[in-house]
Formats: structure tokens, C-alpha cells, sequence
């Protein structure tokens, strides 16, 4: 049986260890079963940053794990000064042991140093502070989740899924991975290299006042989607909300409208979904050339690049 540990310590991110935790505990229940242990580096209660505290048993005791996942959290001034943490750390990536982290967890692999010379991904908001603390460290402030040799990071909490998703189906398969995200009723499952960023959310600033307008655009990409038809849901004339959408967003609507559906039909080419032709109609591009040229034009690639490209990943991680 694989033996699984999540390393925790004081203020660490909850969602960053039981998301995870609850992959792999569905992946038992489907016959891919791990030993999942929560261990800290003295044992005994440890308090969360949202204040829950969990039981932990010793990093002595869970020093043999195939696989450790260390979480990250809103501060990481006590563990990154631990060297005993940090040991654990380096020992486990020098004794072969599967390493990976979820979210700011990057920053206490890399305060290891066992990042120096590996890509690495974080939360996108930690990415200036990682580059600048460990300029060793080859930061790749998109992708969702990577590997480099062994070592595996991601991006923010939930991508902490994407994470242990991948490692199921690295251990015993995509089919067996597809099972437990059906079970879990998450999106089998985000490319790696999917960016953390989109289109609906480089659009949407706190004080966009058109946020709900793209919300609902973007729940209804099947739908003609004309000025007009955006203009009478934002209540204003066409010319007031052409010339105050462009204000905000910094492009015209029928761009915006564009790079929404070119953003949903490339995440369902890259999860495998369906034909062109059926992506090109649910997001709203009508047809498959119409579609073609759109990501030629905003992505430098025809659909089946992003396909192809996606397969290989899936292949590798």
C-alpha cells in the first residue's frame, strides 16, 4: 500500500491537506487504496490558520511515506526558520520519496533548497515574493500543478486537487483517477499547465461595474451574444454600454465575448470533451472553422495543437 504523509505545522492552510486527503481517501474506496497519515514534526494537536486544530502523529512516525505533501499557508515565518522541518524536507527528496506542495507550500520546498534548478508553481498573487526569495528556483507563475524530477507543486488550494488527481492517476491510472473525480463531483481534471489565469477573471477588477454581466455571459456562451443582446441585460443604450464596457475592460465587447468562448473551448479540447464541431457550438463559436480561426488568432494555435498538447501532458504527469 502507498504511504502517503501530508507534513503540516502551526497555521497551515486546512483546505491545502484535506483536499488532497480526500482524493486519496475516494481512491481507496474505488481499490486504489494509501495509507494517509497527518503528521507534524513534534506530533499532538496543531491548530490550523482558520483555527481548526487536527491531530497529528510524528514526522518520526510517517518519515518512511512514499509520498510527502506539505501544505501552504498565509504566513510561513515559523516553518521556514525550523530546521528540523526543513531537514525533513531535503531528506525525503534525497531519499527518493515523491515530494510535492500545495499552494505557498513552494516556499518551504525552496527554503530547503530543493528547488534550486526545478520549475515550480505557487498561488499567483506569491509568485513576485518567490522569484525574489529564491531566485534560484525556476517559477512558472501559470500552470495549475507541475513535476521536475520527482518534485511536484501547485498553485492555490483547490488546484491542491488537480494535484492529487494526477497522482492517482500516475499511480494506478486515468481511468482510476476519473472514477474518484466523479466521486468527489470535481472536473477531471485540469490540465498542469492550464493557466491559473482567465479571461473572466483578468476582466473582473473589484470595482468592475460589468463583473455580473460577464458572470452571466459566461454561463451563456450557446446564446447569441450581441452588443445589443448585452447591452439591453446591462441596461444602458448600445452606445452608452459600448463606450463604458471598453472604459472598464480595456476592449470592446465583441472581444471580451471572443476571448470568453475562446477560453471555455479550449478547456473542453484540453479535458478531451467531445468533437470540435460539438465545443465549437457549446461555446458559442457555431462551427469548427469559425473556432479554428479564432485560436489561431489568440492562442497562435488551431484546436488540435491544444488537444495534442494537452494528450502529451497527460502522458507525462
Amino acid at each position: 500500500m502507498h504511504r502517503l504523509t501530508l507534513l503540516v505545522y502551526g497555521g497551515f492552510q486546512i483546505l491545502d491537506a484535506t483536499g488532497p486527503a480526500a482524493v486519496f481517501e475516494v481512491a481507496g474506496m474505488v481499490g486504489a487504496p494509501y495509507r494517509v497519515a497527518l503528521a507534524s514534526m513534534s506530533g499532538g494537536p496543531t491548530r490550523s490558520s482558520g483555527g481548526i486544530v487536527v491531530e497529528t502523529e510524528t514526522w518520526a512516525g510517517s518519515a518512511s511515506a512514499d509520498t510527502v505533501i506539505v501544505p501552504g499557508a498565509g504566513h510561513l515565518r515559523g516553518p521556514t526558520s525550523d530546521d528540523a522541518f526543513l531537514r525533513a524536507i531535503r531528506d525525503s527528496v534525497a531519499e527518493g520519496r515523491r515530494v510535492a506542495s500545495v499552494c505557498t507550500g513552494a516556499f518551504l520546498l525552496a527554503a530547503a533548497g530543493v528547488l534550486d534548478g526545478r520549475r515550480a508553481a505557487t498561488h499567483w498573487s506569491a509568485v513576485p515574493d518567490l522569484k525574489r526569495e529564491h531566485p534560484g528556483v525556476d517559477v512558472d507563475a501559470e500552470s495549475i500543478f507541475l513535476e521536475d524530477r520527482g518534485v511536484w507543486t501547485s498553485a492555490g488550494v483547490t488546484a491542491g486537487i488537480d494535484l492529487a488527481l494526477a497522482l492517482v492517476g500516475r499511480d494506478h491510472g486515468e481511468e482510476t483517477a476519473r472514477k474518484v473525480a466523479q466521486l468527489l463531483v470535481v472536473y477531471h481534471r485540469r490540465p498542469g499547465t492550464q493557466s491559473q489565469h482567465s479571461a473572466l477573471l483578468d476582466l473582473v477588477t473589484p470595482d468592475n461595474r460589468f463583473a455580473p454581466l460577464l458572470a452571466w455571459a459566461r454561463s451563456h456562451l450557446d446564446k447569441p451574444l450581441s452588443v445589443e443582446r448585452l447591452a439591453e441585460e446591462a441596461h444602458l443604450s448600445v452606445r452608452q454600454f459600448t463606450r463604458a464596457f471598453t472604459e472598464v475592460t480595456g476592449m470592446p465587447p465583441a472581444k471580451a465575448i471572443e476571448r470568453l468562448r475562446f477560453e471555455a473551448a479550449r478547456s473542453a479540447i484540453e479535458a478531451g470533451e467531445a468533437s470540435m464541431e460539438l465545443v465549437a457550438r457549446r461555446s458559442g463559436f457555431g462551427n469548427a472553422e469559425r473556432m479554428r480561426r479564432s485560436f489561431v488568432r489568440l492562442g497562435g494555435l488551431p484546436p488540435v495543437a491544444s488537444r495534442s498538447a494537452a494528450r502529451r501532458r497527460s502522458a507525462c504527469c
